[in-house]
């Protein structure tokens, strides 16, 4: 960079914290800039087969003494005759009135992704795919800053994420595919293969790390015939952001550039009829058209780059 450049600037919005992999419980961590509507949290994770209970806590600061205000606790309970959650909130030292939610979607000894998806009044979540239950505020959530989590429960993942932005109103689930970390079947280059092709409705999500020292980082998509009607290419160079045509053409994208060292993402494309949409850390940014034969032939995924991937799905 040269003497007296600035970086692009890069609006809270498009921001997204990276991953955590394998911490430590109890474990406590800032969520940058706090949470809002829109926001979730994704917790993978599994229930020891002794476990009494754990929690989740969404906290108004960090502090000990005095005990921060809690938002929202999530605490699942397997100790009793019938395993259950209760949800509260901590005010002023004092708990409120406590919701209990029964059928545990949790069980000893299984693996679990739990979503935590904050809405603009309540905040909702599921348990491996199914939704399990939701919370009205009791407090502003715009108080939240802090994630704790403790008691009997082994933490593989820990991420913080947008709602896809192509889904109106915002309030259904986003993808909540699991986070693998130091995968081979994530190494990149990365193939995955598309036997149907592309339809309407269909999504691939691509989430990983941008490496220390980057290179170049590309995300093509190819045909039967091994032609490479789609790729999108991040220039660490001028930092830009490109459709690339089969031709060579170059259609930049005109958003802030989210591709620098250490920095997590997210790239969403979602198939519509004509082409596809583009979201970058849960912001639509545009699209590129595409006929749906073209897309119907598409056959392979490729991704390459310094990047290190965590989840690849399509």
């Amino acid at each position: 960079m040269a003497p007296g450049e600035k970086l692009d600037p890069l609006p809270d919005p498009f921001i997204l914290q990276p991953p955590a992999f394998h911490p430590v419980v109890p474990y406590v961590t800032t969520i940058f800039g706090g949470l809002r509507a829109g926001k979730m949290v994704l917790l993978q994770g599994e229930v020891p087969l002794d476990a009494r209970r754990f929690q989740v806590d969404f906290q108004c600061g960090c502090s000990q003494h005095p005990r921060p205000d809690i938002a929202f606790h999530f605490n699942p309970r397997f100790h009793t005759t019938k395993p259950h959650v209760i949800c509260n909130t901590l005010r002023g030292g004092r708990w409120q009135a406590e919701t209990r939610w029964p059928r545990l979607a949790l069980q000893r000894g299984a693996g679990f992704l739990t979503l935590f998806l904050f809405g603009d009044e309540d905040v909702k979540v599921s348990v491996n795919g199914k939704h399990f239950l939701h919370f009205r505020y009791r407090l502003p959530l715009s108080r939240v800053d802090t994630l704790g989590i403790s008691g009997d429960v082994s933490v593989k993942a820990v991420a913080f994420l947008n709602s896809n932005p192509f889904v109106e109103g915002g309030s259904e689930y986003p993808a909540g595919h699991p986070f693998l970390s130091e995968s081979p079947w994530l190494e990149a280059p990365c193939s995955r293969a598309l036997p149907r092709g592309l339809w309407p409705g269909q999504t691939i999500t691509v989430r990983g790390l941008v490496l220390p020292e980057p290179k170049d980082f590309t995300l093509s998509l190819r045909d039967e015939a091994a032609h490479v009607p789609v790729t999108l290419r991040a220039s660490f160079a001028d930092r830009t952001l490109a459709w690339v045509s089969p031709w060579g053409r170059r259609q930049l994208i005109l958003a802030p550039f989210l591709f620098y060292p250490q920095r997590f993402f997210e790239v969403l494309l979602l198939c519509q009829e004509g082409g596809l949409q583009l979201a970058l850390n849960g912001q639509g940014v545009g699209a590129t058209s595409l006929g749906q034969q073209a897309l119907e032939r598409l056959r392979e995924l490729r991704i390459s780059g310094s990047v290190r991937l965590y989840c690849v799905h399509c």
